[in-house]
């Protein structure tokens, strides 16, 4: 037990002193006490990395300078400026708060940290994160940086994923804690498991830590922190029409509870494997859509992996001379001059783009 009081120690103490002398990480919501700029921040680096989500960063805080300037724009201008993110489901629970807070609470964040974990979208970690960073509360963050420091510097074995484990590296994290600066504390640490303490070929010669880190001495570095188990990857197979006439394209909203609600794409058909022009044609008569499979062409695939899903798109292309009725909810047909105003999926996009579309 004395040997593991002077561990903690040690740990808080080295990681302060290389916050303030060594650390070099520079990001422009470090540092901010604006709970609106915080948290928009944090949202927006769930799921991604520090450096993807700067540029998103800097273009909302352009757009939407204010939380009510966020509230009162349209579903479809947030959306257009998150594409690319992924994760959409952050961007809508992003809207519903902003709108909350603007409606409801005339603008001003919750300073507790029991009224912030209860707003739409907010978790453990982006609650503890506005508490610390814009009212210097007591709360610890933890995020996958702060698992992998904790779970390599102590040696702790327990899966960072379970139940047991969350508890286990919250209270620890909590025990470790500069409770006079919880701010530098939770960003040195953060920033420590960023650029020194890495998933792969960690900086050990450079860490602060190293003097007493388990797994350094152990040999133990790429064997923590554990997860459960590993991550099933679901392949799915979307067959994209885009069906043009008059210089129009056919798009509709996805509005169910999947991957990219909110966001736009052609006609969609999905299959549980990849099908071609001759099935394509079968399946759009079913929509009452009469198109040979001599006027359907196949333009190639593009994929993209999401979390648990690798994501196959076949597109297929069909010109005609007029606009029809497309018996799909939220359809319609855009001018192609005007698809660049629209939020797709990244795939969508990229295709658009590699075929001149806009």
């Amino acid at each position: 037990m004395k040997e593991n009081t002077r561990q903690k120690t040690f740990f808080t103490a080295s990681l302060t002193y290389w916050h303030h002398t060594a650390n070099q990480r520079s990001l422009p919501w470090k540092q901010e006490k604006d709970p609106y700029k915080i948290w928009l921040s944090e949202v927006i680096l769930q799921q991604t990395r520090a450096q993807q989500g700067l540029p998103y960063y800097q273009k909302f805080i352009q757009a939407f300078p204010t939380i009510k300037a966020m509230a009162k724009a349209a579903d479809d201008d947030v959306f257009r400026l998150w594409q690319g993110l992924g994760y959409y489901n952050r961007c809508k629970n992003m809207l519903a708060t902003a709108r909350y807070i603007t409606n409801d609470r005339g603008g001003k964040f919750p300073v507790n940290y029991d009224d912030l974990l209860a707003l739409k979208g907010v978790g453990a970690y982006t609650a503890a994160a506005i508490a610390s960073f814009a009212y210097g509360a007591p709360h610890a963050v933890v995020d996958g940086n702060v698992y992998r420091v904790l779970a390599r510097y102590f040696g702790i074995e327990t899966a960072f994923d379970t139940t047991e484990g969350k508890k286990q590296f919250q209270a620890l994290a909590q025990q470790l804690l500069d409770t006079k600066d919880s701010a530098t504390y939770n960003q040195a640490i953060m920033d420590l498991g960023a650029t020194v303490c890495t998933p792969a070929a960690p900086l050990c010669d450079t860490c602060p830590l190293q003097k007493h880190c388990f797994a350094h001495h152990k040999n133990m570095i790429a064997d923590l922190p554990v997860r459960s188990k590993k991550q099933v990857v679901k392949k799915r197979y979307f067959h994209y029409i885009l069906i043009l006439a008059n210089d129009t394209l056919w798009i509709h909203k996805r509005t169910d509870k999947d991957i990219w609600q909110n966001l736009h794409e052609p006609l969609l058909i999905e299959h549980s494997s990849a099908m071609d022009s001759k099935w394509v044609a079968t399946e759009l008569k079913k929509l009452s859509i009469s198109i040979s499979a001599n006027d359907i062409n196949y333009e190639g695939l593009m994929t993209q992996k999401l979390t648990h899903r690798l994501i196959e798109s076949h597109f297929f292309v069909v010109k005609m001379k007029n606009t029809l009725k497309i018996n799909i909810e939220n359809g319609q047909w855009v001018k192609c001059h005007e698809l660049k105003k629209i939020a797709f999926p990244k795939t969508i996009i990229a295709f658009l783009k590699r075929n001149l579309y806009f």
